[in-house]
């Protein structure tokens, strides 16, 4: 039985310490969409998506009113088009179009977001793939809605080292094509290894090919319950840190399980998992910096950062998992500068550079994210970051990200502005070392010795 204790301690975490149902995201097979004929594929998926979809957000904000727990967005994950696209598309003008079918789907739903504009090219490239990452640049300079990923390695398969290269050129070209408003379709843009196949948080969601026809996936977040929380066991041992830690993930997934619960009822839609993450906003109190620092660093990049991260990433995950039995996606903490004001004002003091990210990316639940460096950066430059980041996620057998934003016209000092929940970030600087003759080697990067486990 709930007691009114319980009731009263989730009011406060919602009032006062920014407690949120970050997304509910609905995943939709569009496998039985395809066509070889353009308009007729996009009709299908126009209509299967504004079908299934029809009643999320209303759904959500029913639930939303009745139990008043604030839920931020509601969001749709699709199978890669990569796949569906195949059949249909000659090139990279064709994937154009069904992204704007599906910007279109997506605004008539009512959703903030729609991921899946994907290929996934962790071993080889098929001549659709490439023609899809090809398409990227354009197809998020004329949508709003629409968010694209590509998954360039795993610890089964290696690093493709011909994707990381095309992506770091598209990644510039991207920034380009957006350079009006400070490259904004770069944070539309998440290029991946080891990409889970039920991630509902955006830029990086998919509906994975091995998923039910349709899903509901619900993202928790409460970095400001984590710190509130932590404040009251300062100075205290690392037992008693860690068990508060675990205790409060363990209350914030429950609040995710019942929203979860309530909504795949409602919509009459199978449950997937809980994605158990602690994703920050640019709102006061809403930050992981926050948290490390009350744990005990005078600013995030102090020495002692990764290893407080490491424990904090973990205790999230061990209150988590035992509040929900269905936990996916990338559960653990977020890092992304642009949308946490302590890592924002960390980066300003100087405690903060982009090698320092790169490191706590080894123990978060993701990777370099949000992070603005200067517009000038060249494409094998940026080729380069994501080739290190893939490494780290192909050695450790976990998820890494790279969501980099060259933003045209701007320098190292300047600020980026995303606006909304994508917030502002300070330019960061780049090692301008060459790299090209590297990233230039054709290929793959082979799959680690422990990844041999059959």
């Amino acid at each position: 039985m709930i007691n009114i204790y319980e009731v009263t301690e989730t009011n406060q975490m919602i009032e006062h310490e920014n407690l949120d149902v970050r997304t509910i995201t609905l995943g939709i097979s569009l496998l039985d969409c395809i066509d070889s004929d353009l308009q007729k594929l996009n009709e299908n998926i126009y209509r299967k998506i504004t079908t299934v979809a029809k009643n999320l957000v209303a759904t959500g904000q029913a639930i939303e009113q009745e139990y008043g727990i604030p839920i931020v967005n509601k969001r749709i994950s699709i199978t890669p088009i990569s796949l569906i696209g195949s059949s249909a598309c000659k090139g990279p003008e064709d994937f154009v179009e069904i992204a704007k079918t599906l910007d279109a789907a997506a605004k008539e739903v009512g959703v903030n977001f729609i991921g899946g504009y994907t290929a996934l090219v962790s071993k080889g490239m098929t001549p659709s793939e490439e023609a899809l990452i090809r398409s990227i640049p354009q197809a998020l300079a004329v949508t709003e809605r629409v968010c694209s990923s590509v998954n360039v390695g795993s610890t089964k398969t290696g690093i493709n080292m011909d994707a990381v290269r095309l992506c770091g050129e598209i990644v510039k070209a991207t920034a380009e094509a957006t350079k009006d408003r400070d490259s904004l379709g770069c944070a539309k843009l998440v290029i991946f290894c080891n990409a889970p196949d039920d991630n509902p948080f955006m830029a990086g969601a998919f509906l994975g090919v091995t998923e039910a026809d349709t899903v509901i996936n619900v993202g928790v977040s409460g970095p400001g319950v984590v710190k509130h929380a932590i404040e009251q066991v300062r100075g205290k041992g690392f037992e008693e840190l860690c068990e508060t830690i675990k205790k409060t993930a363990f209350k914030i997934t429950r609040v995710g399980q019942l929203v979860a619960g309530e909504a795949s009822k409602r919509l009459g839609i199978p449950f997937g998992i809980i994605d158990l993450s602690l994703a920050p906003t640019p709102a006061v109190g809403d930050s992981i910096a926050e948290i490390l620092e009350e744990i005990g660093l005078e600013r995030v990049g102090a020495p002692g950062t990764t290893a407080a991260l490491a424990m904090l990433n973990d205790q999230v995950k061990k209150g988590g998992v035992m509040a929900s039995s269905y936990v996916g996606g990338l559960s653990g903490a977020f890092i992304p500068v642009s949308e946490d004001q302590g890592m924002i004002d960390a980066v300003n003091a100087g405690s903060l550079t982009l090698e320092k990210l790169e490191a706590m990316t080894c123990v978060c639940s993701v990777g370099l994210d949000m992070i603005a460096i200067p517009g000038k950066t060249t494409a094998a430059t940026i080729s380069g970051i994501i080739a290190d980041e893939m490494a780290i996620g192909m050695v450790n057998q976990k998820t890494t990200a790279v969501r980099l934003i060259p933003v045209i016209g701007k320098e190292v000092g300047e600020i980026a502005e995303f606006g909304g929940l994508l917030g502002y970030a300070p330019i960061m600087p780049v090692n301008e070392f060459d790299c090209s003759a590297f990233v230039a080697r054709k290929g793959r990067i082979p799959a680690p010795i422990h990844s041999f486990k059959n």
